[in-house]
């Protein structure tokens, strides 16, 4: 199969086109540079011009805080934008696979979400994720809407990169511990993602690494696999006040893709390990 990978500089659509080389899968990467989503009339000639039979979107706002005030541009691409590919895709009769976001819970769920939850977004950016899966849902034929949570990878600004450049800065460290959900490693979600595209059940899913955390066990866990010899404090939101609101636990239940590929993605320290291994530590 040949794919097309939008938003290919950002860490996860580098993760992307990294795995589709390993597999021996040809790959078009395509970024802001290249290939506008939110103009209709570049994204139907781009995806005309050039030979794919499934499109993954790695194009995304995602400045959580600055959408509070810029919400007009985080709607333009994390909504209308989608709504552009789904549209010139089906006139190719080709496949979509959309990432979303635990930001489209509120958080106040006793258990993990599943995909039959209904979303209740907090902020902005959760609203512009929740209507780019609307339009996803409405108007694709063929599609993988695949909700993700607490994104890390090598090639990109994430809050684990923060803990350690913190922790560079400073022998004392506060990080909330009332934020929970699950850390996901760009590299463990694009194989699971081709898996599960070479599977053709197509639909909605939620894939995270195994297990979850609060901010603070994460930037703990961090923290010691580098052997940082610091301080760290709990700390709980309210003594960060951030222009958006995050949900206080939004981890995501990943029966639908264990179901779909007959294996768990492994775990967020194990993940977290290969990450700090891969880019500090080797």
């Amino acid at each position: 199969m040949k794919i097309l990978v939008t938003g290919a500089r950002g860490q996860l659509g580098q993760d992307i086109v990294r795995a589709c080389t390993k597999r021996g899968f040809p790959v078009t990467a395509a970024d802001s540079r290249t290939l506008d989503i939110t103009d209709f009339a570049l994204v139907r000639k781009y995806l005309q011009n050039h030979p794919w039979d499934i499109l993954i979107n790695c194009a995304a706002y995602n400045a959580v805080d600055q959408a509070e005030k810029d919400w007009r541009n985080a709607y333009q691409i994390n909504g209308l934008g989608v709504r552009n590919l789904a549209c010139a895709v089906n006139e190719c009769s080709g496949v979509l696979v959309h990432y979303s976001s635990d930001y489209v819970f509120n958080g106040e769920m006793k258990r993990p979400y599943t995909i039959f939850d209904p979303p209740s977004p907090l902020n902005r950016y959760g609203e512009s994720k929740l209507l780019g899966e609307q339009f996803v849902r409405d108007l694709s034929y063929r599609f993988f809407l695949i909700r993700v949570s607490w994104v890390f990878g090598k090639d990109n600004t994430n809050f684990a990169q923060k803990v350690v450049e913190w922790s560079r800065a400073s022998k004392e460290l506060k990080i909330v511990d009332d934020q929970v959900a699950s850390p996901t490693y760009t590299a463990d979600l694009a194989m699971a993602t081709l898996d599960l595209i070479g599977s053709e059940q197509y639909g909605l899913y939620h894939i995270t690494n195994s297990g979850y955390c609060s901010r603070y066990e994460w930037a703990s866990a961090i923290l010691d696999i580098l052997g940082w010899d610091g301080t760290i404090i709990r700390a709980s939101s309210e003594e960060f006040p951030l222009p958006a609101k995050r949900p206080r636990c939004s981890v995501l239940d990943n029966f639908g893709t264990r179901e779909a590929l007959g294996y768990d993605l492994p775990g967020w320290k194990d993940a977290t390990a290969r990450y700090l291994m891969e880019k500090f530590l080797s």
